[in-house]
């Protein structure tokens, strides 16, 4: 079987050592994540995914904001490692911020309530393959990446220092950069206990 996006999502890897060093130039980075929100599929194509780009010191700013947000739920003698996976976190090219619009999932409640109830989880869907497809994507380009959930806790310190609607509720958070140093081996359970197959 030799299948280039079979292997592209073989190597997707979750990297936490990377460096600021450039790979691709920020156009084409924006470009890529645009190619990407474009084509990730939504349920009824509500379209609910947002996404914010953060590069250079607005992506080291995020990582501030959230520093500063643990320091007051974290105790100072504990802090000591968080520090070091924000210092981590920021040392990368830039974080992508992952959103979807709540406004738009309650129109849709709204429009077609016999789907209520499960609107909301098919806008999780909906980012979670937004957020695979961008991962991907930038590993293909040679990007580490990690995703990372600080929310709900930096959710309203972020669209302030930011200015985005108060409708976006953040999902995750993804900093990438050049890699730096490899993922661990990965241990895998037999795959015939995660899949059946009837003839």
């Amino acid at each position: 079987m030799s299948n280039s996006f079979l292997k592209s999502v073989e190597n997707r890897r979750s990297i936490y050592g990377i460096s600021s060093e450039p790979i691709l130039s920020d156009e084409q980075l924006e470009a890529l994540i645009q190619h990407a929100v474009k084509h990730t599929p939504s349920a009824f194509n509500s379209q609910t995914a947002r996404v914010v780009l953060l590069l250079g010191e607005q992506s080291d700013r995020l990582w501030e904001i959230t520093s500063d947000t643990l320091k007051k739920i974290v105790p100072a003698e504990n802090f000591g490692s968080t520090a070091q996976r924000m210092k981590m976190f920021a040392g990368g090219y830039g974080t992508i911020l992952f959103f979807e619009d709540m406004q738009t999932v309650e129109t849709l409640q709204e429009q077609f309530e016999e789907y209520k109830d499960n609107f909301p989880t098919w806008s999780q869907q909906s980012s979670g393959m937004l957020q695979y497809v961008i991962w991907t994507a930038l590993s293909d380009e040679g990007y580490g990446a990690s995703l990372q959930h600080y929310n709900p806790l930096i959710d309203d310190a972020v669209k302030a220092e930011w200015n985005l609607p108060s409708s976006w509720k953040l999902m995750s958070q993804m900093p990438f950069g050049k890699v730096a140093a490899p993922a661990s081996d990965k241990e895998f359970m037999p795959v015939e206990e995660r899949m059946h197959v009837f003839k």
